[in-house]
């Protein structure tokens, strides 16, 4: 082995690890901030230069995507697994509350799913496969007769984007209050049952809710 062999394979490591940490930076960054979180800050928290990160990744959008597709993977298969549920109304709320807990618990993919980055090349044909796939879900279950039938297509991503929304809203006094809402959303979509769901948590209470406002509210 020359000098220049020996000398090569340590950089080929460092350069190795140092992508590495970049990514697993990036993934905590944009788990907490969204895909606003520029190269800079992805930078600072692993602990590299910008420069490093450049070398790595030239630009956001190759980041995002070496990020992001195995994740995207995992949506598509989470709603196809609801869409062969044998129960349809079982599989529908099983992809409603697991797409949200994801993008909950990651805002980037948040972004994949209804930003406009989602909309390039790299991410174009994934989600192309979910509207379909969702499309099914919701017709199967409306045929079933347990979703109301005036439910449509395209109330499945507001719905995912209002209650992402109010876990935003009560994350500091309960970060998993959201799934009350959401069985009150589904109870009222829902065109079987003989008296209210339960709920399966309990409401904030009047301190928590003052938490999640930011003030105090005035007495009843």
């Amino acid at each position: 082995m020359t000098a220049t062999e020996h000398s090569e394979k340590p950089l080929r490591a460092d350069a190795e690890r140092n992508r590495q940490r970049v990514l697993a930076a990036a993934r905590e960054v944009f788990a907490r901030r969204g895909l606003e979180a520029g190269l800079d800050e992805i930078a600072r928290h692993a602990g590299v230069g910008t420069g490093t990160v450049y070398r790595r990744f030239p630009d956001k959008i190759s980041l995002v995507t070496a990020l992001f597709e195995e994740r995207l993977d995992q949506v598509v298969a989470t709603v196809e697994q609801a869409v062969a549920h044998p129960d349809p109304w079982e599989g529908l709320c099983s992809a409603l509350e697991s797409l949200i807990a994801m993008q909950i618990e990651d805002r980037g993919l948040k972004d994949v799913i209804f930003g406009a980055v989602g909309d390039h090349e790299s991410f174009r044909e994934r989600r192309a496969e979910l509207l379909p796939l969702v499309q099914q879900g919701v017709c199967r279950a409306v045929e079933a007769g347990v979703l109301r039938p005036d439910f449509a297509l395209t109330d499945f991503a507001p719905l995912q984007v209002m209650l992402t929304q109010v876990a935003a809203f009560t994350e500091a006094a309960d970060p998993q209050v959201w799934r009350r809402y959401l069985r009150i959303v589904l109870d009222g979509l829902c065109t079987r049952r003989d008296a209210p769901s339960p709920l399966g948590h309990p409401a904030l209470d009047l301190l928590q809710l003052e938490q999640a406002c930011g003030r105090p509210l005035p007495p009843c």
